[in-house]
């Protein structure tokens, strides 16, 4: 398989494997090619291959055994934050067991308020789109979105977007960015009576809060957003390796 030159191979590389997790061709427990036939399929490195292996085995989502081989994290299925899930909203319902769906509540185009422009890097008076987004697990509504996009970075009228889409896809669609790493900022808090009502919640009730930042390869901030999860429905667990 040939690696296309205009993007970081290792990048490349590292995606490829993660597809192949997520539409079951590797699946939990099961042993990866070696280095030489990864190398020898892609094109590319050892030290390539190593590099993106060692970033897996540091995300959880493979095990390296020590004279006998490459293995998937059996338990990789268990785990709901792996491959980007935590901020992929769509995939960590699903992966929790659930049909996901997304409506739009509301959308807008307006100034940038003063978080906005701190965490976008934006000058004051600039303009974002702003959407406000529910998440459902089957009939269930789980999460409640907020995320806001400098308004320079849509290539389409507003009118025209079909905001029901996952971030990653909605900016690959609209904006032609695509996200290589995301901050999350996670804390308890109370939400407001009507993110409470939208979530089938009480007033006041406290709720997992996930402040997200999405960046491209220059470190360029492509949206910043705040999500309520309704834990009590969705549980979230995290892997961590050591060594």
């Amino acid at each position: 398989m040939s690696i296309i030159r205009h993007t970081s191979i290792a990048n490349q590389v590292n995606e490829i494997l993660k597809e192949r997790i997520r539409d079951g061709e590797y699946s939990p427990g099961m042993r990866l090619p070696s280095e030489s036939d990864l190398a020898k399929e892609f094109e590319v490195s050892r030290a390539t291959v190593r590099t993106v292996l060692s970033r897996m085995n540091a995300e959880g989502i493979i095990l390296r055994k020590q004279g006998d081989g490459t293995y998937i994290n059996e338990h990789i299925q268990d785990v709901n934050t792996h491959l980007g899930g935590l901020w992929e909203f769509s995939r960590l319902i699903e992966s929790s067991g659930f049909q996901p769906s997304i409506k739009t509540i509301r959308t807008e185009t307006r100034i940038a308020d003063a978080y906005e422009e701190e965490y976008l890097r934006l000058n004051a008076g600039e303009i974002v789109f702003w959407m406000q987004r529910l998440f459902y697990a089957d009939d269930q509504p789980v999460i409640l979105a907020n995320n806001a996009i400098p308004k320079r970075f849509i290539k389409s009228d507003a009118e025209a977007l079909i905001s029901d889409l996952p971030i990653q896809k909605f900016l690959d669609r609209y904006c032609h960015k695509k996200v290589i790493y995301v901050i999350l900022d996670m804390g308890a808090t109370t939400v407001s009576a009507q993110s409470a009502a939208l979530l089938e919640l009480e007033a006041k009730q406290p709720q997992l809060n996930i402040n997200t930042y999405f960046y491209d390869r220059d470190n360029q901030p492509l949206v910043c957003g705040q999500s309520f999860i309704n834990d009590t429905i969705l549980r979230l667990r995290l892997v961590q390796t050591w060594g």
